[in-house]
């Protein structure tokens, strides 16, 4: 049976008139202002065509207007309507729609929208994952791990290493679930079962961060179920090491992850906002720092890094003796140690890289690739991690305010063109040394933008910006700082939907309603005991 999928042919006249109301002849005195007339034609336009697509979508269910066409070119309208199904009329009413020829200027977005609801359904699957092709990186692994700051990998992104990029940010996931699933429990004996998203890595360690403040006891009287919200020691990540042959041979080395949540406590955001800057404590101040100036941090983020708890010690000390123990296990191989984290985990992910960079004399490279993470500290503190060789990649999403907090509400471009300048450079460099929020960031940074999402709303709200499945989201539709996104994007969106519904497109929210797609079930906390492997 043969479904047509055009539309009726007494609207072609509309269509037609609107692609070629797009199209105006410049004037040769004055050509700036036909450019203004014709970009307002079209953004009227783009609404009006939004509008008309939703109207469409929401009267299919009630006027279905489907061909039944047999083998004998008859057409039976009774019997289309009776065997119609809404996934059918739906996939007629998308492929009709033939946004490429008369919306020419979305053509990127219109190759993403799901014309075939089997591909919708498949991205918005969570048991259809897909993922880049895998490569060998053995000859060239230190590159991908920062030894050249990425110089060339990023704009445009290189395949591999945005494989490596969502790869470490699911080990971030991992940690979350983790916390999540048992966030009262705070033992250094502890052996949780971390769900880790590459089987060919084990966990070896469990991390804890102890706030150095507290709150008034009647807050535990008042709210007693909540008690791990007001606790002062919490699970904060975990350290894991590349355990299978094959692929430390395709990586090129055997790798030895940190991985490090964002904030979930009460107490943790309570640190967020203790930002005053204040110096590393150090048992011998070297020659450089007390030169050029003492490396500093924000308050906050030190405390919960060197402060110990009750039944733990504190992350600094944990994760020090962890990497020390697996490099002398492992002693004789090529190893790496990359730290990765997510909001305040990847701020202590700078402290923690600082810190095991040089616990050992023979210390492997150390890379650090974080997601949405604010300023730690002062220029000082950067250039000790420089001269550390301490290598940071640091993604960035255009719209997420946390990247830019604390410290002076300035960017970084800003900033970078005042200190080119001679007066002003001596000026600035003066209030770095004195003012306890002169904050910078750190290591090279790949920049993403909602914006450029087909899927998400261009006016998402604060938290979708800043939210982890969203960042994987868009760096694995990153091309190139001037490009659309990707087209053929591969990771699904299923957690995305589940978790950030409100700020994804109509189209895409009403369709995986109308496919009975359970998402809040598929992504609850009942996962199993080890994910599928990105590698395999």
């Amino acid at each position: 049976m043969l479904i047509g999928a055009t539309l009726p042919a007494t609207n072609l006249h509309f269509f037609q008139a609107r692609r070629a109301s797009f199209r105006r002849y410049g004037s040769p005195l004055n050509p700036s202002a036909n450019s203004v007339h014709t970009q307002t034609v079209k953004t009227e336009t783009t609404k009006k065509h939004l509008s008309n697509l939703e109207k469409l979508l929401q009267n299919q269910s009630r006027k279905p207007q489907l061909l039944d066409n047999d083998s004998r070119g008859e057409i039976h309208p009774r019997e289309s309507r009776s065997n119609g199904s809404k996934e059918n009329r739906g996939k007629i009413l998308l492929e009709g729609l033939n946004l490429s020829r008369i919306w020419p200027e979305h053509k990127v977005a219109e190759e993403m929208s799901p014309r075939h609801l089997n591909k919708l359904k498949k991205l918005l699957s969570s048991n259809n994952i897909e993922y880049s092709p895998r490569n060998n990186l053995g000859s060239r692994w230190k590159e991908y791990h920062g030894c050249k700051d990425w110089l060339g990998l990023i704009d445009p992104l290189n395949e591999n290493l945005r494989r490596e990029l969502i790869r470490y940010g699911e080990f971030i996931q991992a940690a979350y679930h983790c916390f999540h699933s048992n966030p009262a429990t705070c033992n250094e004996c502890d052996t949780r079962k971390v769900a880790l998203p590459d089987k060919s890595y084990k966990v070896t360690k469990s991390l804890y961060a102890t706030s150095s403040i507290g709150l008034p006891k009647w807050v535990d009287d008042v709210a007693p179920d909540l008690g791990w919200m007001t606790q002062r020691s919490s699970w904060i990540g975990y350290v894991a090491v590349c355990d299978d042959r094959s692929e430390i041979k395709r990586m090129g080395r055997r790798d030895i992850v940190i991985a490090l949540r964002g904030t979930a406590t009460c107490l943790e955001w309570g640190e967020n906002f203790r930002d005053l800057l204040v110096q590393i404590p150090t048992k011998i101040e070297s020659e450089s720092e007390s030169s050029e100036g003492q490396a500093k941090v924000e308050c906050g983020f030190l405390s919960l890094f060197q402060t110990a708890g009750v039944n733990v010690p504190s992350l600094a000390e944990s994760v020090v003796n962890e990497v020390q123990r697996l490099i002398e296990q492992y002693k004789g191989e090529s190893l790496s140690i990359t730290v990765t984290g997510h909001s305040l985990g990847a701020a202590l992910a700078l402290l923690v890289a600082d810190e095991v960079s040089t616990c050992t004399p023979d210390a492997p490279p150390v890379a650090v690739f974080s997601f949405g993470g604010p300023r730690v500290g002062n220029r000082s503190f950067a250039d000790r991690l420089n001269s550390r060789n301490v290598k940071v990649l640091r993604i960035v999403n255009n719209q997420d305010v946390i990247t830019r907090v604390p410290g002076m509400f300035v960017s970084e471009e800003l900033d970078k063109k005042l200190r080119e300048s001679g007066f002003v450079s001596g000026m600035l460099n003066v209030l770095d040394k004195s003012m306890p929020w002169a904050y910078a960031h750190v290591g090279t940074e790949l920049r993403v933008d909602t914006r450029m999402s087909p899927f998400l709303k261009p006016d998402a709200d604060v938290a979708c910006c800043h939210d982890l499945e969203a960042y994987l989201h868009l760096v694995d539709g990153y091309i190139a700082s001037n490009c659309p996104f990707r087209a053929n994007a591969k990771r699904s969106l299923a957690k995305l939907l589940s978790e950030q519904r409100s700020n994804i497109k109509m189209l895409y929210t009403s369709k995986a309603k109308g496919l009975n797609l359970n998402l809040e079930r598929e992504h609850s906390f009942s996962t199993p005991s080890c994910l599928p492997s990105p590698s395999s």
